[in-house]
């Protein structure tokens, strides 16, 4: 594994932002959803698109926070402009689990 120095880390905007929309994403290659996810004034809402649809309705999706990188370019999948990745980790099957804070927290608030 590679080391990284902590200015390296801190390259890394990663954000905590709240679920405010999420609609099937029929057009990706592999099963996804759209989101929109409110990281409060400072940087707005961003969208994402997310291989999410194993563990996750849209239903359950829609008032959840979850934790984003921000600072990426923008990547087109399919007709969509994704705008923010959206961390998660692996289940024993490999499919995505949400990484999200253990309380509510200020929409926007930075990872330290």
């Amino acid at each position: 594994m590679d080391t990284i120095d902590f200015g390296d880390f801190l390259k890394v905007d990663i954000r905590v932002g709240r679920i405010a929309r999420a609609e099937d994403f029929p057009k990706a290659r592999r099963p996804a959803y759209k989101l929109w996810i409110d990281f409060g004034p400072e940087l707005g809402e961003k969208k994402t698109s997310a291989q999410l649809t194993r563990h996750y309705t849209l239903d359950a999706l829609v008032g959840r926070q979850v934790v984003a990188v921000v600072n990426f370019p923008p990547k087109q999948v399919a007709d969509f402009m994704s705008e923010v990745l959206v961390l998660g980790v692996p289940d024993e099957a490999g499919e995505v689990v949400l990484l999200q804070p253990a309380h509510d927290a200020p929409l926007g608030g930075r990872m330290y």
